[in-house]
C-alpha cells in the first residue's frame, strides 16, 4: 500500500491521467479503484457529459450506472497519513479537450446552473457530448441591464456562447452570450439614424432641435443620475423612430464602447422612439453600470 500511495503522489505531481474503475458510490461521490487503494471522486468533479446525456436522472441514478465503468481521472489530492485520495474527472477532461478550443470559438451549450453572478454553461463538442463548463458572467448575458440572471436563463436551457477568455492555469473558461448579438445601441442607431446625418420620414438627426424631448420617465432618471458621484452632466442627443414597436416599456442600454474624452453613450427606447443620451462622466464603464443600477432602484 505504501508503494501505491507513492504512485498516487507521482500522478498528483505529474498531472498524468489515470483510468480508474468505479467500485461504487455514496451520498457525495464515486469510489474509484487505484491499484490496491480506493479513492473518492466527488460528484462536483464529474464531467458534465454524464448529466447532460441523461438529464432526467438524479446524480445517484447516474452514479449507479457508472459502477463498473472506467473513468479517466486525475489525482488532485493524495495524503497517505489522513488516507485522502481524491480524483477529478473534470481535470482529466480539461486536459484532453481544452486544447481544442480558442478564444472566439462559438459553441452550442446547455445551462448547468444559475447563480447570482452568472450562469455555468456546458459546451457541446463535435462528438455530441458536453465535456467542458464555462461561466457566463451576468454582464455577458444580455445587452439589457440584467437585475437577476434567473429572469433570463434557467437550468437546462440551450444557448449559443462565445469563448471570450481561457485561463489554462486555473482550468477556467469565460463565455459570453451577448457578444453573439449586435450591440443594440450600435445596431439600432445605425439602422434608425443614418451615419451621414441625413434624415428620412422614419428618422430625426437634429441633436440641437427644440423638437427633441426626453422619453417619458427619462427626466426622473436624469435627475437621479446627476446625484451620482462622477456623473457631471446628462444631455439628450440624436433621436430616431423605428418602423415597428419592440416594447412600449422604457428600456435602457449601455454602449459597448468605453468612455471617450469623459463622454459615454446610453440608449433609451420606448415604443418606436429611440433616444441617444450623452453622459459627461469621470467613471469607467463598470462604474457607469453600477451608477445606473442604483438609479433604477430608486426610480419607480
Amino acid at each position: 500500500r505504501s508503494a501505491d500511495w507513492k504512485a498516487a503522489r507521482a500522478y498528483l505531481h505529474s498531472g498524468f491521467i489515470y483510468g480508474g474503475r468505479v467500485e461504487g458510490f455514496n451520498g457525495g461521490g464515486l469510489l474509484v479503484r487505484f491499484y490496491s487503494l480506493v479513492g473518492f471522486l466527488p460528484f462536483p468533479q464529474l464531467s458534465p457529459s454524464h448529466s447532460c446525456k441523461e438529464p432526467n436522472k438524479t446524480i445517484h441514478q447516474i452514479a449507479k450506472g457508472l459502477v463498473g465503468s472506467i473513468l479517466s481521472v486525475k489525482v488532485i489530492q493524495a495524503e497517505e497519513e489522513s488516507r485522502k485520495l481524491i480524483f477529478s474527472e473534470k481535470e482529466a477532461v480539461w486536459t484532453k479537450f481544452s486544447t481544442q478550443i480558442n478564444v472566439g470559438d462559438v459553441f452550442e451549450g446547455k445551462v448547468g446552473s444559475v447563480e447570482d453572478y452568472g450562469a455555468f454553461v456546458h459546451l457541446r463538442f463535435p462528438d455530441g457530448l458536453y465535456h467542458l463548463t464555462g461561466l457566463v458572467h451576468v454582464s455577458e448575458v444580455s445587452w439589457d441591464l440584467v437585475q437577476d440572471v434567473r429572469d433570463i436563463l434557467i437550468e437546462g436551457d440551450d444557448v449559443r456562447v462565445k469563448v471570450v477568455n481561457i485561463d489554462r492555469g486555473k482550468s477556467r473558461l469565460t463565455l459570453s452570450i451577448k457578444q453573439l448579438e449586435e450591440d443594440p445601441l450600435l445596431e439600432t442607431l445605425d439602422k434608425v439614424i443614418p451615419q451621414d446625418g441625413s434624415a428620412d420620414s422614419d428618422s430625426l438627426t437634429t441633436s440641437n432641435s427644440s423638437t427633441i424631448e426626453p422619453l417619458p420617465g427619462l427626466d426622473a432618471i436624469f435627475k437621479e443620475l446627476l446625484q451620482e458621484d462622477g456623473i457631471n452632466d446628462v444631455r439628450i442627443s440624436r433621436q430616431g423612430f423605428e418602423k415597428r414597436v419592440v416594447s412600449q416599456d422604457l428600456q435602457l442600454w449601455l454602449s459597448n464602447a468605453p468612455p471617450s474624452d469623459n463622454m459615454f453613450t446610453l440608449l433609451a427606447r420606448a415604443g418606436r422612439q429611440v433616444q441617444e443620451i450623452q453622459l459627461a462622466t469621470s467613471l469607467d464603464q463598470e462604474g457607469i453600470k453600477k451608477a445606473l443600477q442604483r438609479v433604477l432602484e430608486r426610480v419607480p
